[in-house]
This record gives structure tokens, sequence and C-alpha cells, in this order.
């Protein structure tokens, strides 16, 4: 596997690391390549409950596309073939597991992207977002037209988007970027904390919560709770919930499996 991409396991958390810190980390083939398999590597891991993406090096989590490999396009129908419907991106929406992003430097063009992409992000301060597309004669290709006003709202995703601006950290916490903040010293340890305390719950009530909460924007009100009743009856089956239940009760923590 190439060095662009690094995977470790500690802990039932996998850590996925861009790995280019004196390119900030910018996204090459080879990591488009590399993220699906990683990925899909820790899906299937039974060991993993969480999944951490980050970045390497003092100076960015992700600036975005390597405009260096920018080339020219043989055939525009195959191209977008493959960017509608295997595109690489795409590889985060099919972790059921909880994704975590840490933030921390640049998080530009695909680095917000992939941020997006998550379910939690962590910004450490002094943390720059942006989507610099149209200053580069592109468009966000990553899901960042599509993405960004779902979590921020319609006017300002197209302030960020038109105008290519860069905004801060305490910024992208403001307008609900990033759900948490902290000291560049403690970004490290927060998510670690984080991923910890996830992975430390009821396995199968995480990945429900998920599936619930993120198809809730794809639902009128009605179908989303009956959806909710739906898992809350087949979580009702697990040995984990019996399991809480009788730790309640010996006033011990409980040891999920799993099932």
């Amino acid at each position: 596997m190439s060095n662009e991409v690094l995977y470790e396991v500690r802990d039932q958390v996998a850590w996925v690391s861009l790995n280019r810190p004196e390119a900030l980390n910018a996204i090459t083939n080879e990591v488009r390549v590399q993220l699906p398999l990683v990925l899909a590597q820790a899906q299937a891991d039974e060991a993993v409950r969480v999944i951490v993406i980050r970045g390497m090096g003092e100076r960015a989590f992700c600036a975005g596309a390597d405009v260096k490999g920018f080339q020219e396009i043989d055939s525009l129908v195959q191209f977008r073939q493959a960017r509608a419907f295997d595109h690489w991106v795409l590889a985060f929406d099919r972790v059921r597991k909880p994704l975590i992003a840490a933030i921390h430097g640049f998080c530009l063009g695909g680095g917000v992207e992939i941020a997006m992409a998550c379910d939690i992000r962590v910004a450490a301060v002094g943390a720059r977002f942006g989507l610099p597309e149209v200053s580069r004669g592109t468009v966000p290709g990553a899901g960042g037209t599509q993405r960004l006003a779902r979590l921020v709202g319609l006017g300002r995703a197209l302030d960020m988007a038109l105008s290519a601006d860069h905004i801060s950290a305490e910024e992208a916490m403001r307008i609900g970027l990033v759900s948490r903040l902290v000291p560049l010293a403690d970004l490290h340890a927060t998510v670690e904390a984080l991923a910890a305390r996830i992975a430390g719950f009821a396995p199968l009530s995480v990945l429900l919560v998920k599936e619930a909460v993120r198809e809730s924007l794809e639902m009128d009100l009605a179908t989303g709770l009956k959806m909710e009743a739906d898992f809350s009856a087949l979580i009702a089956s697990t040995e984990d919930r019996v399991e809480a239940g009788r730790a309640f009760r010996e006033k011990r923590k409980p040891v999920f499996k799993g099932r």
C-alpha cells in the first residue's frame, strides 16, 4: 500500500492519516485510490468501532487537490461516469461506523470535502477552511456544493463557495461547519478520547443512530419517526441491551459485544 495514506488500529479505533506533509497533504490520484481501500478495510474489521481521519505534519489537514496533478481528460463521458457513480469520496458514505475528522492547519477544497463527509468534525484553533475552486478555474467536485449548504445553510455556503475566502476555525465553529473547537496542543488527545468514548458504547446502537440521523435529512418527519421506531424495536432484541440493564443493576460498566 502507498505511504501517502497510513492506516493503524489501536484500541478499537482506526487512524487513517493523509501522509503528504511536504505538500500540505494535497490529494493525488494515489490518495484517491487508497482512501476507499482503507475505509473499506476499517468497515470490514470487527475490531474497529470508530474511524479517525487526520493529516500528518504541522501545517495542514488537507489543502485539497494537488493542482500539479491536473491532466487533460481523454473522454469527458467516461470521466463524468466515473465521478458520478464511482467517485472516491462516495467511500465515506459506504462506511456505517462513526467517522471523526481531526482538523488542523489548512483545510481547503477537497480537504473540506473529506471533513464534511465525516460524521463529527473537531478543529484546532488556527485551522483555516475554504473552497478555492472558483479561483483555480474549477468547481468543488467531491461534495462541496452539496454537503456544505446542508451543514451551514444556503447563504453561508454560497458565500464560501463563490468568494473562495478562507474562514477561521472560530467562524467554522460559529456557523456549524465543525462541532468542536480545541487548542492545537489538545487536538489529538481530544479526538482520541472522543473516539474511545464512542467505541465504548454499544456498537449496534451506534450504527443505527448514525444511520437514522443521516437518513433523517432525506425523509419527511413521519417517515423518519417510523424508521426510528423500527430501529428501537430492532435494538430491543440485542444482547447488549440486556447487558446494559444488567450492568446498571449491578452498578458496573457494561461490556458491549456488538450482539
